[in-house]
């Protein structure tokens, strides 16, 4: 692979930056609405809600990394190492996890109330490096679309087998009331990011074919 196709020129890195802050605040328009009517309170009650949060749920993630990385071991004749493709699917999640409770911190936006749908912000000299009842962005969506953009560049013939359950794992957290919808919009951005820039550093991993 030639080093111009590997690397995204400056143009491209502008464009997506700008797709993303668009697809960010175009859903901060819609938060008021989607707070005050997608809500179903018992869905984490149910089989199907608590299937689609644990997409989201970081050691879920690491336990199919050993896996997948105990399935490499076996050995196919590649060159490369046993351990990447399940250290890549490890890294993604957990990177952008790291990423996502980083940038909690920083904007330090509250969740939704349980009445109405203003944001409210906490102070600085309010706990300052927790990230305690912070919701932007969703740490089940960054941990979720993580592990499946880097799923998708592994398997990527099952590509929308993995975006369609960190979509669901999304929307089961609009569905609890625990994030306004710009949280997880945000949190499939850094997810898919993290990914993307793990693909790029570590392509021999990424291209191994599933």
């Amino acid at each position: 692979m030639s080093t111009s196709s590997a690397v995204p020129s400056r143009a491209v890195i502008i464009r997506n930056v700008v797709i993303a802050m668009a697809l960010i605040a175009l859903s901060m328009l819609a938060d008021g609405w989607v707070a005050e009517h997608v809500r179903y309170g018992r869905v984490y009650e149910t089989d199907w809600g608590r299937m689609l949060r644990n997409f989201g749920y970081l050691p879920f993630w690491l336990l199919a990394a050993i896996a997948l990385a105990l399935h490499d071991r076996q050995g196919r004749g590649e060159p490369a190492p046993w351990w990447r493709r399940g250290a890549l699917l490890a890294a993604a999640p957990t990177i952008a996890g790291i990423v996502g409770e980083l940038t909690k911190i920083l904007v330090r936006r509250m969740r939704p109330p349980a009445i109405g749908s203003a944001y409210a912000f906490r102070a600085w000299n309010d706990h300052p490096l927790s990230s305690r009842g912070f919701g932007f962005p969703s740490s089940h969506a960054v941990v979720a679309f993580g592990a499946a953009a880097i799923l998708a560049r592994l398997f990527p013939r099952a590509r929308w087998v993995w975006y369609a359950a960190a979509t669901g794992c999304a929307v089961s957290r609009l569905l609890a009331h625990a994030h306004y919808l710009s949280d997880v919009v945000a949190g499939a951005i850094v997810g898919i990011a993290v990914a993307a820039l793990l693909g790029r550093v570590w392509p021999s991993a990424a291209e191994r074919a599933g």
